[in-house]
């Protein structure tokens, strides 16, 4: 047998990486982990962490908007303090993780790692070997190729603006298009926001969508919808984004077209791991089309949402391959997914389109949330759910909109994972009162 320095090296150092590397090292396996940036990858440094800091501000504004009243007075975003503030909080993440990996003996091997063959990877002139490899490299922001793309900035440069510009063009309509955009107007600034198709959030229940693009157009963002900006260009006051009938004058411009898989210059086609535009293709043992080369977290072309709660079960299902503690395939939970817009939108499981069109497997159960007494107490403008049983009552789907929806998706995960029927019902007990004591009492 094959001697190598390590019985299992991870490229990428993100959630599909290290919440699986440092419990297997801590097994006995040695590990390395190459990373050419800042250790944690994109979520706790330049993703979701520093998101929901500056996103605080913006869901407390909401609310006390909505109890105006009953608390006086103005409320405006410090923007430069919320910047501050947002550094404070994920500024020690990667010493922390790191601090994980080395308490588990993980080697940490600084700069670009590339495949030289199934078993090497170089980093620095250096070839490290190992029985497995794991691919862990995440996404990176698409740019536009038009002219004048240079013009615009990707959503790191978004949440390390110090001041808020007094204009902001967001081209794009997906997570991070709509969460920012929702940021940028309650900081103060005019917001535009241009989608090349009629819809937003495609992956969510459009009726809910909507709901949350005419609560953003109450706060006076204005949505362009189903236009191709071909230009970015400077003007005598700012920037002009350009189309056909389309010139918007602007001071800072928001390319938020989509992530795409980092997979150039990995070593891929040399060595012969197959990729295409979504990701690296995988089975579902996540081994890729070379045998002993795996892959984890949003690299990987899956139908999985590309989120950090995915990275993290597969980077865990992995340390229990490699740990020999498992020879399954990978049997996904039920992965729930939010858009932080104010109010937000959540869902899990089951969704609205697919059980509308499976009459016969599916019933759908939707409620208007204004009338609820709890959600009154926050003075709640806007909040429907929509609940999807199977023929057995058993709940398989929801999706909510709402400023609460992430907690009542999480509150209902443990009834769609575990298929809970009414005995399982009747044994949870939530605290009273309280966001999922009212989501349960649904069911």
């Amino acid at each position: 047998m094959a001697a190598y320095d390590y019985d299992v090296l991870y490229i990428g150092s993100g959630h599909g990486t290290f919440d699986g590397a440092a419990p297997l090292a801590a097994k006995g396996k040695k590990v390395a982990v190459v990373e050419q940036d800042l250790i944690g990858g994109t979520c706790p440094n330049r993703g979701c962490n520093a998101k929901i800091v500056l996103d605080s501000p913006v869901a407390l504004k909401r609310h006390l908007e909505e109890v105006h009243g009953i608390i006086t007075g103005d409320v405006d975003i410090n923007w430069a303090a919320n910047q501050e503030h947002k550094h404070e909080v994920i500024a020690g993440l990667p010493d922390f993780i790191q601090g994980l990996l080395d308490s588990s003996n993980v080697d940490i091997l600084f700069g670009r790692g590339t495949l030289v063959d199934n078993h090497t990877v170089k980093v620095n002139g250096e070839e490290k070997t190992a029985e497995n490899i794991v691919i862990s490299t995440g996404l990176q922001s698409n740019r536009l190729d038009i002219p004048g793309s240079d013009l615009a900035h990707d959503s790191e440069e978004f949440m390390n603006l110090s001041e808020m510009p007094a204009r902001v063009t967001v081209i794009g309509a997906g997570y991070i298009a709509m969460e920012f955009a929702t940021m940028a107007s309650a900081a103060g600034s005019e917001v535009t926001v241009i989608t090349h198709g009629d819809q937003a959030l495609r992956a969510y229940h459009q009726p809910y969508v909507e709901l949350v693009i005419s609560d953003l157009e109450s706060k006076g963002v204005k949505f362009v919808r189903g236009v191709e900006v071909e230009a970015i260009v400077g003007g005598a006051n700012g920037l002009v984004v350009r189309g056909a009938d389309l010139n918007i004058d602007t001071d800072w411009v928001l390319d938020a077209t989509g992530r795409n898989p980092n997979v150039a210059d990995l070593g891929l086609e040399e060595v012969g791991v197959k990729f295409n535009e979504n990701g690296i293709e995988v089975d579902d043992h996540l081994r890729t089309s070379v045998e002993n080369i795996y892959a984890s977290g949003d690299v990987i072309d899956k139908k999985e949402p590309k989120l950090t709660p995915t990275a993290i079960f597969e980077s865990t299902y992995l340390m229990h391959t490699f740990a020999g503690e498992t020879t399954d395939a990978i049997d996904y939970p039920v992965i729930p997914s939010v858009v932080f817009t104010s109010p937000r939108i959540a869902k899990a499981g089951i969704t609205v389109a697919e059980a509308q069109a499976n009459p016969d497997k599916y019933t759908v159960v939707e409620n208007d949330l204004s009338g609820d007494w709890y959600r009154q107490v926050d003075k709640e403008t806007i909040g429907k759910n929509t609940l999807i049983f199977d023929q057995d009552h058993k709940l398989v789907g929801a999706t909510e909109v709402s400023n609460k929806a992430e907690d009542v998706i999480n509150a209902l995960l443990p009834a769609m994972e575990f298929k809970f029927g009414p005995a399982e019902l009747e044994r949870m007990v939530y605290l009273f009162p309280s966001i999922a004591s009212q989501a349960w009492g649904q069911l």
